[in-house]
């Protein structure tokens, strides 16, 4: 009986050390609807973010760039989305964005600083202000704000235009983040693209 006892233990501290299976971004389909506009770019990271790991949540983040996001000279510099699919319903709110939003673009400037030897003269704070506009009667919540910060790409300040809806997806148990940011202004043509995007996004497929 006690060899029969020992093994149960071994068994036990073996599935309790099962490592868990990394997220491939490769391979990982996603159970929501989000369209990929022709030419846009599509990278998808798994929580708890690389260079932000003081954001909370749970899930997956899947972001969607404008074809000149990384071009200077493009009139759609800077200009994507992304969507945080997180488990569960946690509380989000103007502050709870506010201070994410921060951490993650100080993380972001951060991680950029010695690969693209940026003098320090050069780095400024991160700061992000968002304040709530609406609730919809489908249970989406609205949010706009900014977002200024250091453009690692041209090594000078910055203003993000930032746009975010919260939708609850309570069949699968997960909330929809959706930001869409821009250094142009909101009646820039870019938006109509950054809006059509957040407007294809289904809780399901």
């Amino acid at each position: 009986m006690k060899y029969i006892f020992f093994f149960c233990l071994i068994s036990l501290h073996v599935i309790g050390q099962t490592p868990a299976v990394p997220f491939d971004a490769h391979t990982w389909v996603p159970p929501y609807q989000l369209t990929i506009p022709d030419q846009w770019g599509v990278e998808r990271i798994a929580f708890p973010i690389e260079f932000a790991p003081e954001i909370p949540y749970k899930g997956t983040e899947d972001l969607r760039f404008a074809p000149g996001w990384a071009k200077p000279e493009s009139d759609d510099y800077w200009s994507y989305t992304f969507l945080w699919w997180l488990e569960g319903s946690p509380t989000i709110d103007a502050t709870t964005l506010q201070e994410n939003l921060k951490a993650y673009y100080s993380g972001l400037v951060g991680r950029n600083i010695s690969g693209r030897n940026i003098p320090a003269d050069k780095v400024i704070p991160t700061n992000a202000v968002i304040k709530k506009i609406k609730a919809t009667a489908n249970g989406e919540t609205a949010y706009v704000g900014t977002i200024r910060m250091l453009d690692y790409m041209a090594q000078r300040p910055m203003t993000l235009q930032c746009s975010i809806t919260i939708k609850p997806c309570k069949d699968q148990n997960r909330t929809a983040v959706f930001v869409a940011l821009s250094p142009k202004l909101p009646n820039h043509p870019i938006w109509k693209e950054l809006t059509n995007i957040k407007d294809s996004f289904k809780c399901s497929k």
